[in-house]
């Protein structure tokens, strides 16, 4: 058993702190939104993600898992400190570090007072970048830290970058791809060997700049297979050819893999937009231009506008037109709206002046902070009333049981866009809907 201290109690650090108690560590959770933390102690979850307030109570229960909004209790009774708080981006796209500053700062601040306490006594800490930082971050924290505490502490700084996928970052902790740790000590490799020992994966051990490189590599290159998937979506459409069979033919070929060759309105959430970003402007203060970046990010722009065109050539002009939006969430299983495509669709259509009317299963409430006065309703069915349109934005899997029979019934007209090209359309047209989807060829 190590004593585990998280900084941060968001998606990251949350799940990472219950996991790590999962796995028998004495673990404390700590963020500065003292009524957020009041909550979860009562299992009140902040975010929607599966399995996660069970995992949560079965650690308070336990009691391998504490909560607190005092930085000085994480420090004081932890020897493994994992940094988990936010880095959105600034409005130049960057990574704003500030949270990570101010946590290093706090960090200082408590191993100083622990120092002035206990004089004698050896005192030695590992802090691990948790959250998405960029590389040379780590010097940061170091030259931090150094200039703020007093001789005699030892401490070790360390990156284990996360591959949380929302809606299934449980399974991600315990069955990941691979963990990524750049750690500059012998003493710091074996408490990470320790902790994740439990864990059956390669395990990659590195220097801490090329762990943060890891992340931003890694998301950039997804964001990267979407985008280009898209694009040959819409020389499909171009072209009568059908990308969905195109997909599968390029991902039976190993070296490419059928993994984020979906087809659709393009990458949302808090991760991939944030990090290509970043990397863009990382990238650009070493002196290297990365345009194939920046031509992801304009594909994936284009996605939502073409939402907009299909949406136009079914119903000519939109002013005045019902229009029901299904899937509000960047992804099923989660009720994160952050830089979700949806967002976008809807300022879109209601600068078309279209009247809408929006379904989720889990994030109608996190969109109605940004959308107070559209139409909401828990019932699916009630949103398809009377609509000329429906437009499928999320790939929810409850979508694929509604009776369509019914709502092609309670519709003004027939039409459906289908954003993820995840709806039966064979089965759709069947019963006499007009089915769009993306880069697809419909017989």
């Amino acid at each position: 058993m190590r004593k585990i201290g998280i900084i941060g109690a968001g998606h990251v650090g949350l799940v990472t702190g219950a996991c790590f108690a999962k796995l028998g560590n004495k673990v404390i959770c700590c963020d500065n939104d003292r009524e957020k933390i009041e909550k979860i102690k009562n299992l009140i979850i902040p975010f929607y993600e599966p399995g996660l307030e069970e995992i949560v109570k079965e650690g308070i229960e336990k009691g391998l898992l504490s909560f607190t909004d005092s930085i000085y209790e994480v420090v004081e009774n932890s020897e493994i400190i994992f940094i988990a708080v936010g880095t959105p981006p600034t409005e130049e796209g960057k990574a704003d570090l500030s949270y990570v500053e101010n946590v290093t700062i706090e960090i200082a601040k408590a191993l100083t007072k622990i120092k002035e306490k206990n004089p004698q006594k050896e005192l030695y800490k590992l802090i691990v970048e948790k959250s998405t930082v960029p590389v040379f971050t780590s010097e940061w924290v170091r030259k931090t830290l150094e200039l703020l505490t007093p001789t005699g502490i030892e401490f070790d700084i360390a990156a284990n970058p996360e591959f949380l996928r929302e809606g299934s970052a449980i399974n991600d902790f315990f069955h990941p791809d691979r963990i990524i740790i750049g750690v500059e000590s012998e003493r710091g490799k074996k408490i990470f060997e320790e902790i994740y020992e439990p864990i059956n994966c390669p395990k990659i051990f590195t220097d801490i700049k090329s762990a943060e490189l890891i992340k931003h590599a890694s998301n950039s290159f997804l964001a990267l297979k979407i985008s280009y998937i898209n694009a040959i979506a819409n020389i499909c459409e171009k072209v009568g050819a059908d990308v969905e069979v195109v997909a599968e033919g390029m991902g039976l070929d190993r070296r490419i893999g059928k993994e984020f060759l979906k087809a659709g309105i393009g990458y949302g959430g808090s991760c991939l937009p944030k990090d290509v970003s970043a990397f863009i402007h990382i990238c650009e203060e070493i002196g290297y231009s990365f345009n194939l970046l920046k031509e992801v990010q304009k594909i994936n722009q284009y996605q939502r506008q073409l939402i907009i065109k299909k949406a136009k050539d079914l119903l000519w002009n939109l002013k005045g037109k019902i229009i029901g939006i299904f899937g509000l969430s960047f992804k099923p299983n989660t009720d994160d709206i952050r830089e979700a495509p949806s967002i976008e669709v809807i300022n879109l259509l209601l600068k078309e002046k279209a009247i809408l009317k929006c379904y989720d299963p889990k994030a109608i409430e996190n969109m109605k902070k940004i959308y107070p006065d559209i139409f909401y309703s828990e019932d699916p069915y009630l949103v398809a009333k009377d609509c000329n349109l429906l437009v499928f934005l999320t790939d929810w899997e409850c979508f694929k049981e509604l009776d369509f029979k019914k709502i092609k019934e309670l519709m003004q007209t027939p039409y459906i866009i289908d954003g993820r090209n995840f709806l039966n359309y064979k089965f759709l047209k069947s019963l006499g809907f007009v089915y769009r989807g993306i880069g697809r060829k419909i017989d």
